[in-house]
């Protein structure tokens, strides 16, 4: 049923997509009315026969950025490669990085201490980030016409399988005003009991860069169910399966049944400014001059164009070249020439009156191929950001024993309803001096404030939600250098003055050196972060059925130095980390485990009395030798405390392909890829918080040292990439412990396939 109705959305959304973009005119096709500076004619523009000219070629391409919370436009580009696309799919992340409880769509964390991220007081989100996307790092559009992108990838069948569909559209109303939306439905009906997953996002999104008035805006609505199992009751299962009879996965017992945890969340995302400054005029460049060029040439066609169709209406044969006589009054622009002046026997003319392409400001200089910019020296910025958070985890029915803490509400019923609420709405302004307006002017600078209110909702005693809100009033600046090729840098500052969390402080800055060695582009980049800040208010309170704690806890400060060197020709990438943490705080879970069941569960918060010290050294090293290519990514790090915040020492990804193309139109990669980690205490996973947990107690158990390994063929043809993949074809190849978090297997061997196709109209 659920099948049929995924085939159902995927009809449904390409046929609307394809009429919309068929019924929409790009900004930028060829084919509409534009003045000598390339710029669209607004003259009816929604009114002009769109399947006119259906012989011309659609103009193709796009620009895309993302925005920080200035609303700054920061460029980047687009996911286009086909040998990327395959490994979008999976929850663990293109390389790997991430521990999961194994199939699609289930909560995350990575393993690579230094790529780890805070994303905000909703800690119960946190595992979903490959989901719940941060407006910093959406993708903005500006089509030159509508584009749409349809995504599918699918494996196993109805009983077990997984299906992912998503949807891009983006569309231009011109040069300036842009807008679109995204669309993603994930299903995993999960190989092992009671392992369902089921998330819907829909993100609109709208964009306007005019010369004084810039403005982003995003919504995104997202929701997220998850069937918990709390993991198989005996690993022997996984690692001794000769210890028992025949058995599919789905027939391993699991510790829970009709347990869930649901998160739906809405965000809203809007940013805009105006700028203050002048105008000059510069010199084009070749490709502006060029564009020029045809834009005149196009406005000369379409105005005969519709002089031939305004004559045939009157009958007129257009076959015939029509001449049309002067009249006996004409007279020729300008003044006429008087007699005796003269310059080397040429006859000087007059041209105040002479109407052409050129502009002429000052006497001898042609303004015909340069262009009228706005310099912006001034900008007043607004940024709104509001998010909304409730989760729920439901149980009809929990094992007797499971948790250590008697009922602290309905204690009659073994069920569980546990609920939050959480929203923030922040307000921030800002005035920026902008960079480049002068020669003088080698750097930009803000200086803002912001206001922040979060609202919390928790049960109490009774179960009746009790309502928490806490405020902060922050003050900062910002320094940064974007334009040129050699040096840029990026330093913010933030300081909590007045609320609840006053005396928080952030530092953090960036910078990247480029330069040419040896014939060769050299890039160094360099990150430094100093955060001083009070741990989720989750961690300070927090109230449920079984769990209950409140805790005073003492500011988390965060120190952290890293630098990148890079070299492009031999495709070398060498990172160094240090992390310093002082009052890390983080969960705790411990319980009793055996075949019968999983008993007296507790989770707790725990604040590291001493400094805790992270040291990551990483190299991202690529080979290629004729069609062979090879790459590598290499992780060690070190943390100084196993216990508050255990690491594996060495994590792998290498990925081996031949890469080769077919008559220069059918572009494939065929190879393999291997995932690996050193043993460690992996983090504990807690169905009924939804979040990940440090073990503690006689129960812990090591994962990691277990390559899993994919064999696949990516395909790319035109504007189509897809691929067919062997996952983890090596199971039962070595020692069988495919686990990433503990008592959660990973799926065995599965034939997946995905395809991912763009259209431009």
């Amino acid at each position: 049923m659920k099948h049929s109705a995924l085939r159902l959305i995927i009809c449904c959304l390409s046929t609307a997509l394809s009429i919309t973009a068929s019924a929409q005119v790009g900004a930028y096709t060829e084919n509409m009315p534009v003045d000598e500076y390339g710029n669209l004619i607004d003259n009816n523009v929604f009114g002009n026969d769109s399947t006119k000219h259906h012989n011309e070629e659609i103009p193709l391409g796009m620009h895309v950025w993302k925005v920080n919370r200035f609303g700054d436009v920061i460029p980047t580009t687009p996911d286009t490669l086909p040998h990327t696309y395959r490994n979008t799919i999976f929850t663990e992340g293109y390389r790997g990085d991430y521990n999961t409880l194994g199939n699609s769509g289930s909560p995350r964390i990575n393993r690579i201490f230094a790529d780890r991220r805070t994303n905000g007081d909703f800690i119960f989100i946190h595992p979903y980030d490959f989901f719940v996307q941060s407006p910093t790092e959406f993708h903005f559009t500006n089509t030159f016409s509508p584009i749409t992108n349809l995504s599918y990838n699918s494996c196993g069948n109805k009983q077990d399988g997984e299906d992912n569909l998503k949807a891009l559209f983006a569309i231009n109303v011109n040069k300036r005003l842009g807008g679109g939306f995204k669309f993603e439905y994930l299903y995993d009906r999960g190989y092992y009991a009671n392992q369902s997953t089921s998330h819907f996002q829909f993100s609109p999104w709208l964009s306007y860069l005019g010369d004084r008035y810039e403005m982003h805006f995003l919504f995104s609505t997202n929701n997220q169910k998850v069937s918990e199992n709390g993991g198989i009751l005996d690993d022997n299962y996984i690692t001794h399966p000769e210890n028992y009879s025949s058995f599919n996965e789905n027939e391993i017992p699991v510790a829970l049944s009709q347990n869930w945890n649901r998160n739906k969340n809405q965000h809203i995302f809007f940013t805009h400014r105006y700028k203050v400054g002048f105008r000059k005029k510069v010199p084009m460049t070749e490709e502006e001059i060029k564009m020029r060029k045809f834009a005149i040439a196009s406005k000369k066609e379409h105005e005969r164009q519709e002089r031939e169709e305004q004559l045939r209406k009157e009958g007129i044969n257009t076959d015939v070249p029509i001449i049309e006589a002067r009249p006996d009054d004409a007279k020729i622009m300008g003044n006429l020439p008087e007699e005796g002046n003269k310059d080397n026997d040429r006859i000087k003319v007059d041209d105040s009156n002479i109407d052409s392409l050129k502009n002429i400001t000052t006497v001898g200089e042609d303004t015909t191929w340069m262009k009228d910019i706005f310099v912006p020296v001034t900008s007043f910025i607004h940024t709104l950001d509001w998010n909304f958070y409730d989760r729920i985890y439901q149980a009809y029915a929990s094992p007797r024993d499971y948790y250590l803490n008697p009922p602290r509400y309905r204690a009659e019923t073994d069920s569980i309803f546990d609920s939050t609420q959480h929203y923030n709405v922040k307000n921030t302004f800002a005035i920026a001096l902008l960079e480049g307006f002068n020669k003088y002017a080698k750097a930009g600078l803000k200086i803002f404030a912001s206001h922040e209110l979060r609202h919390f909702a928790l049960p109490d005693e009774t179960a009746h939600q009790h309502s928490y809100n806490e405020n902060s009033l922050n003050i900062g600046a910002q320094i940064s250098k974007t334009q040129g090729r050699t040096l840029h840098f990026d330093i913010i500052g933030d300081l909590a003055i007045a609320g609840d969390y006053a005396g928080e402080f952030s530092v953090m800055g960036q910078g990247d050196l480029n330069f040419r060695l040896w014939n060769d582009s050299v890039q160094f980049v360099a990150r430094a972060s100093v955060e001083n800040r009070l741990p989720s208010f989750y961690y300070r309170r927090y109230y449920s059925k079984f769990f209950a704690w409140e805790n005073s806890l003492d500011k988390e400060m965060h120190t952290k130095i890293e630098g990148e060197f890079g070299i492009n020709r031999t495709r070398t990438r060498l990172r160094v980390a240090v992390d310093n943490i002082t009052n890390y705080t983080y969960l705790a879970q411990s319980y009793m485990r055996s075949t019968d069941g999983q008993k007296a569960t507790n989770v707790w918060v725990e604040q590291a009395s001493n400094n805790i010290s992270v040291f990551t050294l990483q190299l991202l090293q690529d080979f290629r030798l004729g069609i062979l290519n090879w790459e590598n990514a290499l992780t060690l790090q070190k943390s100084t405390d196993d216990d508050a915040l255990p690491l594996p020492t060495f994590n792998a990804y290498s990925n081996l392909y031949i890469n080769f193309n077919i008559r220069k139109v059918l572009d494939i990669n065929f190879g393999f890829d291997v995932r690996y980690f050193t043993e460690y205490y992996a983090p504990d996973y807690s169905p009924a918080l939804g979040s990940f947990t440090t073990q503690n107690g006689d129960n812990r158990v090591k994962t990691g040292n277990y390559p899993w390994i994919n064999v696949y063929a990516d395909f790319f043809l035109k504007h189509a990439r897809f691929f067919v993949m062997y996952s983890h074809v090596n199971k039962g190849m070595f020692n069988k412990n495919y686990f990433l978090t503990p008592h959660y297997p990973t799926n065995s061997a599965v034939l997946r396939f995905g395809v991912s196709w763009n259209f431009f109209n």
